[in-house]
């Protein structure tokens, strides 16, 4: 991250958003498979790869996003502030809707019906 700012810093930004993406698509591709192979050896509960629906159309919407950015090849201030407002967006939605809420929101029958 510290060289994909230096690149930014120094008017390199093709050098700075391609270790960015480099480094998102390593976490995606082998450090998550990875954990999830050592959950079944180090952690107290299996973990897997199952994601709510939520974090799919989220991870659609960064894609869209990231491919319209880089697509043109050139960068404006208020393009960063529309990416930075994305991902404001993705917080607030997470914090506001976490995941499994619905679940917790809904009564669960007691049976004695």
């Amino acid at each position: 991250m510290a060289s994909a700012f230096s690149g930014a810093r120094k008017n390199r930004l093709d050098l700075s958003v391609g270790i960015a993406l480099g480094s998102a698509a390593q976490i995606a591709l082998f450090v998550a498979p990875v954990l999830v192979l050592l959950s079944y050896v180090i952690g107290p509960a299996p973990m897997n790869l199952q994601f709510w629906p939520g974090a799919v159309v989220m991870m659609l919407i960064a894609t869209m996003t990231v491919s319209l950015v880089t697509n043109s090849g050139r960068s404006a201030w208020f393009v960063g502030v529309l990416v930075l407002l994305v991902y404001l967006i993705f917080a607030m939605t997470l914090y506001l809707l976490p995941p499994g809420s619905s679940e917790r929101s809904m009564p669960r029958n007691s049976g004695s019906d």
